[in-house]
């Protein structure tokens, strides 16, 4: 009964995506995707709050196996390597479903307001794993470091997603954010265990221009040894 929810909910989704691409987003009304989904309008809100919604589908289960995933971490487990493997399971998870994704790309390129709740989905993981990280780094770590930690896991995996749905499916998604968990773990190393270093976690918004920067900064890096 579950997984037959779970396809009407992703069949709305398809549906009212397609219709927004066609016809654009303002001009689509809840009750004609209802009527295009071939459901009742009440059938379309028990499975999601709004308009601005509809495109994702996915969020809330995936989050759910996210939070799973956390609280199943072990008392020894190192935080920072169980927040990486939830974030890279999660990605899978995006990847299982590429019409999904290339479709809602495009369409959060095009409405500003869509772009918005994509925002608001991702703070969503960003507050589940800080929340985590907050109880689980060793006792004395600032304050600051689970929110920074947190934030640049995510943006990793958002990038990775990002370059993904840009370019249809061509790049290796995994691959890419693989590296990036590399590019952390080696900020954690040199942040717990060399005492004259100092880590600067800052977070940035998502914007090309701050893009353009940090990829400037981390050309122009030297390795940490």
């Amino acid at each position: 009964m579950a997984e037959r929810g779970q396809d009407a909910k992703y069949r709305i989704a398809e549906t009212a995506m397609a219709l927004f691409l066609e016809q654009g987003y303002e001009a689509v009304t809840v009750e004609a995707v209802a009527e295009a989904s071939r459901v009742s309008r009440r059938t379309v809100f028990r499975h999601f709050g709004g308009k601005d919604e509809l495109p994702f589908p996915d969020h809330s289960a995936r989050l759910a196996v996210l939070d799973r995933h956390l609280a199943s971490a072990g008392p020894d487990d190192d935080p920072v390597e169980v927040v990486i493997a939830g974030t890279e399971e999660s990605l899978r998870d995006f990847l299982s479903r590429p019409q999904l994704v290339f479709r809602r790309y495009r369409l959060t390129r095009l409405v500003p307001e869509l772009r918005n709740r994509e925002i608001v989905e991702h703070e969503r993981y960003v507050t589940l794993t800080s929340a985590f990280l907050r109880t689980r780094l060793p006792p004395g770590t600032p304050a600051y470091q689970s929110t920074g930690l947190a934030a640049l896991i995510d943006a990793m995996h958002r990038s990775a997603l990002r370059n993904w749905a840009r370019s249809d499916g061509a790049t290796d998604a995994l691959g890419e954010l693989e590296a990036g968990m590399e590019w952390v773990r080696t900020l954690t190393s040199a942040a717990s265990g060399t005492p004259d270093r100092q880590l600067l976690l800052a977070m940035v918004p998502d914007t090309p221009a701050a893009r353009r920067t940090l990829r400037s900064l981390r050309d122009a890096a030297t390795p940490l040894d």
